[in-house]
């Protein structure tokens, strides 16, 4: 996987990122991956955040993770998952600023915390293609803002994820507007150990039959 350091403003502070450019310089479909809770140790080299940019390199897409405000050395301190948004707007104005990558056809994945301030971005957002949630928190939040969106969705979580109950989820995903495709992934608990690559996997078949 060949990655590029990168540095993008958000307002009047920068933000810290990693980036894998298409190879060839062709056009490719891109994804901006968004890490778990800064504040419980989450950052953009999280084993879930590597495993889904490393799965996705390999597979032909241009891949973005990056720092929110606070973590790593991205500048600025955390802002409650409010100012954490502007920062995942800040990541897509970035892309669309590269040349080789397709115009409104980004995606955006979101894990955990990355769920929950990525996704309402990825919804209004017209560059978003369509968006994926990974273990979103919702014992905790409300993702209702998510049943109007019409745009391509998946939804991942574990049988065993205290964060994202499965019952929770299937909830939650029967009450979305298509197109859509939920997996619950056997043994798998909100920190998915051991199971980066079946995740990555689900996300790159999923991904895959968008852009073909």
């Amino acid at each position: 996987m060949k990655e590029k350091k990168v540095f993008f403003n958000c307002a009047d502070i920068e933000l810290e990122g990693a980036m894998t450019p298409a190879e060839n310089n062709s056009p490719a479909h891109s994804v901006v991956v968004c890490h778990p809770h800064p504040q419980y140790g989450g950052n953009m080299d999280n084993n879930v955040v590597m495993g889904i940019t490393r799965i996705l390199s390999q597979n032909g897409f241009t891949t973005l993770r990056f720092n929110f405000r606070g973590a790593g050395r991205s500048k600025g301190a955390y802002g409650n998952g409010t100012e954490e948004r502007k920062d995942v707007k800040a990541a897509l104005d970035f892309l669309d600023g590269v040349d080789q990558i397709k115009d409104n056809d980004i995606f955006v994945v979101g894990y955990s915390f990355g769920a929950m301030v990525g996704l309402p971005v990825a919804v209004k957002d017209d560059r978003v293609k369509g968006w994926i949630g990974i273990s979103p928190p919702i014992a905790t939040y409300d993702f209702d803002f998510l049943k109007e969106c019409n745009k391509p969705k998946l939804l991942v979580c574990g049988d065993s994820d205290f964060v994202c109950p499965d019952e929770q989820a299937k909830g939650l995903f029967n009450s979305l507007k298509g197109p859509k495709t939920m997996f619950v992934v056997p043994d798998a608990d909100h920190f998915w150990w051991g199971k980066e690559e079946t995740i990555a996997g689900h996300i790159k078949d999923f991904l895959v039959t968008l852009s073909s």
